[in-house]
């Protein structure tokens, strides 16, 4: 299992929202995913197996979101 972290710029509940069928869908049984909206990145951390990074990155980019993974 894999641990990734991104800063996004995800800032409500109601982006979230939006987001969350997506997400599901991608990371599906493979783990899990949360936002920390109160952290100031916006953190999107997903909890994973298998490589889902470039995935990940693509679907917010491609939804108009800044996502960029952190160290």
């Amino acid at each position: 299992e894999e641990v990734l972290v991104f800063k996004t710029s995800v800032r409500s509940n109601d982006q979230v929202d939006v987001l969350r069928p997506l997400l599901d869908l991608t990371i599906a049984e493979r783990g899990e995913w949360n936002f920390d909206l109160e952290d100031r990145d916006h953190v999107l951390r997903v909890d994973a197996e298998g490589m889902l990074r470039e995935r990940i990155m693509e679907l917010l980019t491609d939804l108009g979101f800044a996502c960029e993974e952190l160290d």
